[in-house]
């Protein structure tokens, strides 16, 4: 990983997720790097309430898209069968039908998840799904971006009191522009609690957390400024 991407996120990784994808799947893995590396937070949408799929959770979604990444479901389907020595057929047992859910990026054997502002049980659903799609064989590994919380809490403070201190009165945050008091969504902390428990499994799994390093250096500019 190119040092300036190193620097610039929050990482935490299983089964040697990185190495494990510039490898078996070189291309994703360039797109991923690619994507990260033009990303920066902007106040101007980060500062914006808009839940889940807000204004930073499309754009990183559509750094993947002009990429030829795209929101798949996966589904698997499993029919076992019972043999004799013979190797003769002996029984066929109903097929099990397992449906997926709309992965938030996709390509090739590489599933990406933005998980910016959801519930985090989503982190749950997310890694048990690589889990098995991993042990089935047809998911090389998994990515989630999500947010570094408490380096976007310090950072929001500075950007709040930067803003006030030069806006005029009737201009000036009284109340936040967004939530990061709520510890009960998605962010890089609850994701790691998930690894700490093995959800992912054996899966090589990616967790990027966008915390400070990632802003692009720029102050709020206020409501009416996008």
């Amino acid at each position: 990983m190119p040092p300036e991407i190193r620097a610039k996120y929050w990482f935490l990784e299983t089964g040697s997720a990185a190495a494990v994808m510039s490898v078996v799947s070189p291309t994703e893995w360039e797109d991923i790097l690619s994507a990260l590396d033009e990303f920066h937070l902007n106040p101007q949408t980060w500062l914006k309430a808009g839940g889940n799929r807000g204004d930073v959770a499309k754009e990183l979604d559509g750094l993947f898209e002009k990429r030829g990444w795209a929101e798949r479901r996966l589904d698997l389907e499993v029919k076992g069968f019972l043999l004799n020595r013979k190797k003769e057929k002996v029984k066929e047992f109903v097929t099990q039908y397992q449906e997926g859910y709309l992965v938030d990026n996709f390509k090739g054997r590489i599933a990406v998840d933005v998980e910016w502002n959801a519930k985090d049980g989503n982190l749950d659903r997310d890694m048990t799904a690589y889990r098995t799609w991993y042990e089935a064989g047809v998911l090389t590994a998994g990515v989630i971006i999500t947010k570094e919380l408490e380096e976007q809490r310090v950072l929001y403070k500075e950007l709040e009191k930067e803003w006030n201190d030069s806006a005029p009165e009737d201009q000036r945050i009284t109340k936040p522009l967004i939530d990061l008091g709520t510890t009960t969504t998605t962010n890089f902390a609850k994701a790691t609690l998930r690894i700490q428990r093995a959800v992912q499994g054996t899966c090589p799994l990616l967790v990027v957390g966008v915390g400070r390093n990632a802003w692009n250096r720029q102050p709020y500019l206020g409501p009416n400024v996008s």
